[in-house]
């Protein structure tokens, strides 16, 4: 067995080597309106895994298709655009792209597990530790996870949206080596290739990515994320340490032997877990605190907890959970995190140490505004 590195891959010649990857395959890899599951697709990208698995490394698939291989049993002629219709499709085909993962795996001897997570799943502290728990032990027992998001309970108003983001806080919850994305194009491209677009080999910042033609979010036919998705889930991973790589899903092969194939996206960050990566980057936010420079230097550089007395201005209307920004006067947001009081307690709290309101309030009054381990920071100063 070959040696696991002990972190994240710096090339995709490294990717044999990993310890443990997580890989995302895209619905238009997969399956089709008119037919479902392409078996043979499936098995194909199956077999990839099953090598990287061979020379002992992890591998947890996110897996998409759910939706898509439930249209045609229900005679759906297209995706559906309404919530429940897409739950019902998804409800049916879940178990049929599982059936298949367990059957193709099964020829290699390989358990599979089918792990079905929503936002909450990723963002609650007992739930999180609960998912991150249940995945190792998977691993651990030699099992193939197949991560989807549970599409058939999801609601409109929390969810991930695709699968894309859900493989980029998969890979941060499990400290992953590197995250594989695949879909139906070779590359990210500069460009439309029909009018002369060239791919990228290597993105190592913004700045690879100025004048890059991305595409609208989601097309027509049996995916939803498209080019845009993509890149926003290797900005995840890459802000928190981990290489992201890019192509099609009939490059797998290739790929996960060690070719360069692709887009590499270079990790820029220091490796953290999938709530902070979602607070960073998903979470949707229903106001602002706007803090003195102070409060600026203790939450972003001191990384300390945000507290009444460097607060001075609240907007918009939140209640205590709810996921706010802290700006500084100019309106540059340096964290975001779950606020422990709502906006109208707020007020009455600002440019007032903890002591002082707590012999005023009460001792409820003595928890920090937010605190630092429901806080990402998104900017330094």
């Amino acid at each position: 067995m070959r040696t696991k590195l002990a972190g994240v891959v710096s090339s995709a010649a490294e990717l044999p080597a990993a310890r443990r990857i997580v890989i995302k395959v895209g619905s238009s890899s997969l399956t089709t309106v008119d037919d479902g599951i392409n078996v043979e697709a499936l098995l194909h990208l199956v077999d990839a895994c099953q090598q990287l698995r061979d020379g002992g490394t992890e591998v947890v698939l996110v897996s998409s298709g759910a939706i898509a291989a439930g249209l045609a049993p229900l005679s759906m002629p297209s995706r559906p655009t309404d919530l429940a219709a897409q739950q019902a499709a998804a409800a049916v085909g879940q178990g049929l792209l599982l059936a298949h993962y367990t059957q193709g795996f099964a020829r290699h001897g390989s358990p599979v597990a089918q792990v079905l997570l929503t936002v909450e799943d990723l963002i609650r502290r007992a739930t999180y530790t609960n998912a991150l728990r249940s995945l190792e032990k998977l691993l651990a027992l030699g099992a193939v996870p197949v991560v989807n998001e549970n599409d058939a309970v999801a609601t409109a108003e929390i969810r991930f949206g695709d699968n894309d983001r859900l493989a980029a806080l998969t890979a941060n919850l499990l400290h992953a080596d590197a995250l594989v994305m695949l879909s139906d194009v070779d590359a990210l491209f500069d460009g439309p290739p029909s009018q002369g677009g060239s791919p990228l080999r290597d993105v190592r910042g913004e700045q690879d990515l100025t004048g890059v033609t991305l595409g609208p979010r989601g097309r027509a036919g049996v995916g939803t994320g498209g080019m845009v998705t993509k890149v926003e889930a290797a900005r995840i991973v890459t802000a928190h340490g981990i290489p992201a790589m890019l192509t099609s899903a009939k490059n797998a092969p290739r790929l996960l032997a060690g070719e360069e194939v692709g887009t590499f996206f270079h990790p820029r960050g220091r490796r953290r877990g999938a709530r902070t990566a979602w607070l960073a980057h998903l979470a949707s936010t229903k106001g602002r605190i706007v803090v003195d420079e102070g409060a600026v230097r203790a939450v972003a550089v001191g990384r300390s907890s945000l507290l009444a007395a460097g607060i001075t201005a609240v907007e918009g209307d939140f209640e205590s959970g709810d996921v706010i920004e802290v700006v500084d006067a100019h309106g540059t947001v340096h964290a975001r995190g779950v606020t422990g009081y709502s906006a109208e307690e707020l007020p009455q709290m600002m440019g007032r140490s903890t002591a002082e309101l707590a012999a005023e309030l009460g001792p409820d009054y003595e928890r920090a505004v937010v605190h630092t381990d429901d806080m990402a920071r998104v900017r330094s100063v």
